[in-house]
């Protein structure tokens, strides 16, 4: 007999009307804010550590929650919903600005966190890039850990079939008046643990090997290692738009790719530049 486990918990926690406005609280939203919560707790005990002003870390929650929303939300609508742009622009703006957001890509906030990343660090004041986005990732990891746990309180994301015995059978999915049921790979777990071992990875690095690692090295082993995952995940993912449908690697893929060359490039650069450090002390002291 094929093993599997029903998940038929509502993504719903409560809902309550103000105003005669019914206002629902979901897992997700709630995970959602946790994320920044535990991130910020996290972000500030690592500043601190290093002695460094937690002050800084206010604004540069601002910075990341700003970068997470609206670049998760405007790369759903141009990675995934672009023809509804190039049919309906007003109604594609109209869509993307919608309350409750619905459609978030996580390629799109990884884009826009580096960017805001840049503009922190661009602050005379402010830490340097590698070395806030150092730190940064490891926060990103428990967060993106929590998120995916979120999406598996929706339901959604899942992945293929499969006859392992802890694949899912996603009640508010399946017709069970169709027999026999159909249990799939829970790839929101899958993810979300492997985001549990980055940010153990990454706080290890940070803890002891800091002082002898240049800045960038865990930044650019968590994009090299998370993205290749997100690759390697993605065959075992349905498709989340028809059109991906025919492609031979789906959207998810594409944009994990330019990202993984990114990380690749970041840890020879972050290499280089602390070679180059070295062998400038190395001729001082010789001088």
């Amino acid at each position: 007999m094929l093993a599997y486990i029903i998940w038929d918990i509502a993504p719903r926690v409560i809902s309550f009307d103000l105003f005669g406005i019914s206002l629902p609280i979901h897992w997700y939203s709630i995970l959602f804010a946790c994320s920044f919560l535990v991130g910020e707790r996290l972000v500030s005990f690592l500043f601190r550590a290093d002695q460094v002003g937690v002050s800084k870390v206010e604004s540069l929650l601002l910075y990341m929650a700003i970068a997470t929303v609206v670049g998760a939300r405007v790369g759903h609508y141009l990675f995934y919903e672009w023809q509804l742009l190039l049919a309906h622009p007003l109604e594609w703006l109209r869509s993307m600005l919608s309350l409750p957001f619905e459609g978030l890509a996580s390629h799109g906030a990884a884009i826009a966190i580096l960017v805001a990343l840049f503009l922190y660090s661009r602050q005379p004041t402010n830490p340097s890039f590698f070395w806030v986005a150092d730190r940064v990732v490891i926060a990103g990891a428990l967060g993106g850990a929590l998120i995916r746990v979120g999406n598996l309180f929706n339901s959604e994301i899942y992945g293929k079939p499969t006859d392992l015995p802890w694949g899912f059978v996603f009640a508010r999915e399946t017709d069970f008046t169709l027999l026999p049921l159909v249990p799939r790979h829970p790839t929101q777990l899958y993810e979300a643990f492997f985001c549990l071992f980055l940010f153990v990875f990454t706080f290890y690095l940070w803890k002891y090997k800091r002082h002898q690692l240049a800045d960038g090295i865990i930044m650019g082993l968590f994009i090299l290692l998370l993205f290749s995952f997100r690759f390697m995940i993605e065959f075992l993912k349905n498709a989340q738009e028809n059109f991906e449908e025919k492609m031979p690697l789906n959207m998810g893929q594409w944009l994990s790719l330019p990202i993984i060359l990114m990380g690749v490039v970041i840890l020879f650069y972050a290499q280089k530049q602390k070679h180059r450090f070295s062998e400038g002390s190395r001729k001082i002291k010789d001088i």
